[in-house]
């Protein structure tokens, strides 16, 4: 048996030795050679405490003679209020961890949701980069490309061009095309070498039209010269034949005698067609 434990029985029986004979003097005890340890020393000081509590509470009821009621000690009721406030703690501390867990599980919640949103944002951003990169290559099909510098075409090269697709019109039969084609061609390139040779063609035109007035002048400027050529001759019979049409004989019978003049060696055919529009604008 441990030394606190035998002075803890000898305060016991000192007790219950005041409580049944008169108040004597108490004894001095003899305190132990061994010392104690800090822990059972505290221990011991308050065990002693209650034990004088108790003794001063019977020499209370000895000298008054009321009945002796024991309460708890300070010591028990400190206890007991430290323990209510542990057990206040700890259930403080379970709702703090319930608390914690919540906001742990919400915490969860919240990274996953926010790294869905993540996730949706990179898909977004995909789309919209490639939604940027179609249109930019429809932008750039459809913007027509830059005009590429061209040498200018020969105007004698472009010009021959012109003067075989207007004969070839002609001789197609498509007259109105073809006189659109010559008139073009003597608007266009009215110094070329071919441009008479032109209004030659584009005075049939006009004549197989009915249009006399411009056929006449379009003869005109064909035999202005009086050029050295094949269709000279009849240049000037058909120049005739617009003005008889004009109501102007005096005139075509004055351009019929320059045909002798100028091209004694007309075709037969032209000389015998002069013959008749001759006849026609009754020439003397």
């Amino acid at each position: 048996m441990s030394r606190a434990r035998l002075r803890l029985l000898g305060a016991a029986a000192a007790l219950a030795l005041a409580a049944a004979a008169p108040f004597t003097p108490a004894l001095a005890q003899t305190p132990m050679d061994d010392p104690l340890d800090a822990r059972d020393a505290k221990r011991v000081d308050r065990m002693e405490r209650v034990v004088r509590e108790l003794r001063d509470i019977v020499f209370k009821g000895q000298k008054t003679g009321a009945p002796v009621v024991v309460q708890p000690a300070d010591t028990d009721a400190r206890m007991a209020e430290q323990a209510n406030h542990i057990s206040d703690l700890e259930q403080s501390l379970t709702r703090l961890n319930g608390s914690l867990e919540v906001t742990t599980h919400e915490l969860d919640q919240a990274r996953r949701a926010t790294a869905a949103l993540q996730t949706q944002v990179k898909l977004l951003s995909d789309r919209l980069a490639a939604d940027e990169q179609k249109a930019a290559e429809v932008a750039a099909a459809a913007t027509p490309p830059a005009p590429v510098q061209s040498v200018p075409p020969d105007p004698k090269a472009a010009s021959a061009d012109a003067f075989a697709q207007a004969r070839q019109l002609m001789l197609g039969g498509d007259y109105d095309a073809a006189e659109a084609a010559f008139g073009a061609f003597v608007t266009t390139y009215p110094d070329t070498p071919r441009a008479p040779e032109a209004r030659y063609w584009w005075g049939k035109t006009l004549l197989v039209r009915g249009d006399y007035a411009r056929a006449a002048s379009a003869f005109i400027g064909a035999i202005r010269d009086w050029p050295k050529t094949a269709w000279a001759p009849d240049a000037v019979v058909e120049l005739s034949r617009a003005l008889v049409s004009l109501k102007k004989p005096g005139d075509a019978c004055q351009t019929l005698a320059e045909l002798g003049r100028r091209y004694p060696k007309a075709p037969p055919a032209v000389v015998n067609h002069a013959a008749a529009i001759r006849a026609q604008a009754k020439c003397g």
